[in-house]
């Protein structure tokens, strides 16, 4: 199967096509990434309005990344079948009649009809990919995966947006504003672009090579890892609104705005992290990001607490507990680990099966979203059942450990495999 990447000998032409095609891809995925997101910023306000509790809020929030689960793998078999931009328009217009619903929904289970439709945003991801990676060389692969997947920023700018939204008006001019964004995108990928990427029958996978490739137990372990640390990182930037105002009894507005700080540093990091693994190479940013994040995490896990010390004559009491400018850099830190990990992970596995990045896509965005799903619903349980709010550290912490230690395992095999070949 021919590679989507391009050859050096065109190198000049495609980088002059990816100057247009880049930006309006990238500003559509922060679009995209916002409406993903949308329920995340709004969580304390639904709350509230709804009479949620943390179970139900939990699977409000992470009913758009199950159903991104379920679409994006069949999102890229069409898009390798017809073309990347087709499903992205396409997933751009489900987004928008998803904001219709929206606008229509008075209880919960209207919210999370709405919330499944949300779940477009999946297949929007491995068609932009695709889109992106026809105008690529390879050799900047790394840095241009890394750049598209900052988009998932509009996930931080929502945190900003939707309370000013709904301070300045009500509720429903939150879906009013992004249907009419996702309209006006829409029309500019349709006007200011063609359709490159239109598989032919030679470059289109057939069902028999679609299974073959699904069953390489390489490509299933590193959908396993990106779908623990991109699965992680959507779950916070879906739950930390949420936690960061109770925590420290701020009001909602503050605690979406404190939660940018994990969500766009985090995501930017996914440019330095595929720009990195370009250079370095993917496994060494990968082991160092993750060991940054499970620092972080670490720091994180522990709640408020207090700490008796029997003394002479008397009990003294010592109250533990990380201030909000700590705990703020903490976050920062575990974002900034998370979205390396991931930028790494991604080129990884995108550069090593060109020949069908949609579908790959597709596969890593479904395993993320999986994972995105069940955590928030964890989240919630298991806070309501221990009354421990920063009990999801601890689940991310052992998570991400188990993980870790699983990959840099398979990567120093892989490394004795090289050495034995040498030898031979």
């Amino acid at each position: 199967m021919p590679s989507i990447f391009t050859d050096d000998d065109n190198e000049t032409e495609r980088l002059a096509s990816l100057a247009l095609v880049l930006p309006l891809a990238l500003v559509s995925f922060v679009i995209v990434s916002g409406c993903w997101t949308i329920f995340a910023a709004a969580g304390p306000h639904l709350r509230s309005s709804l009479g949620l509790s943390s179970l139900e809020l939990g699977f409000l929030l992470a009913m758009p990344m199950a159903f991104g689960a379920l679409l994006a793998v069949p999102a890229g078999l069409i898009a390798d079948r017809l073309g990347a931009r087709r499903v992205m328009v396409g997933c751009l217009l489900g987004l928008a009649v998803s904001m219709v619903v929206l606008l229509l929904a008075k209880s919960w289970s209207g919210y999370l009809l709405a919330a499944a439709g949300l779940g477009l945003a999946g297949g929007f991801y491995g068609a932009g990919l695709q889109f992106v990676t026809s105008h690529t060389p390879r050799r900047h692969a790394g840095l241009v995966l890394g750049l598209f997947g900052a988009g998932v920023t509009g996930a931080g700018f929502n945190y900003y947006l939707v309370p000013l939204i709904l301070q300045a008006f009500s509720w429903d001019a939150v879906p009013t504003a992004y249907l009419i964004v996702l309209l006006l995108v829409a029309a500019l990928l349709v006007l200011l672009t063609d359709n490159p990427t239109v598989a032919a029958p030679t470059t289109s996978p057939g069902l028999p090579q679609v299974s073959g490739t699904l069953g390489l137990r390489k490509t299933w372990r590193l959908c396993f890892y990106f779908g623990v640390v991109a699965g992680s990182f959507f779950s916070l930037a879906l739950w930390l609104p949420d936690f960061i105002s109770l925590h420290f009894v701020l009001t909602m507005e503050t605690g979406a705005r404190l939660a940018m700080w994990f969500v766009i540093p985090g995501a930017l990091a996914q440019i330095s992290g595929g720009a990195l693994s370009d250079r370095y190479g993917d496994s060494p940013v990968i082991l160092r990001s993750l060991a940054v994040s499970l620092f972080a995490l670490f720091v994180l896990s522990y709640p408020p607490m207090t700490l008796a010390i029997q003394g002479v004559t008397s009990v003294i009491e010592l109250e533990l507990a990380l201030p909000l400018v700590a705990e703020g850099f903490f976050i920062v830190l575990l974002g900034m680990g998370l979205g390396s990990a991931m930028g790494g992970l991604q080129r990884m596995v995108i550069t090593a099966r060109p020949g069908s990045v949609a579908l790959f896509a597709g596969m890593l965005l479904s395993s993320a979203c999986l994972i995105a799903f069940l955590l928030p619903v964890l989240f919630g349980a298991l806070i309501d059942w221990t009354g421990v709010r920063t009990a999801m550290f601890m689940i991310l912490f052992l998570l991400l450990a188990g993980s870790g230690l699983m990959y840099a395992r398979d990567h120093r095999n892989e490394e004795r495999q090289a050495l034995l070949l040498k030898g031979v």
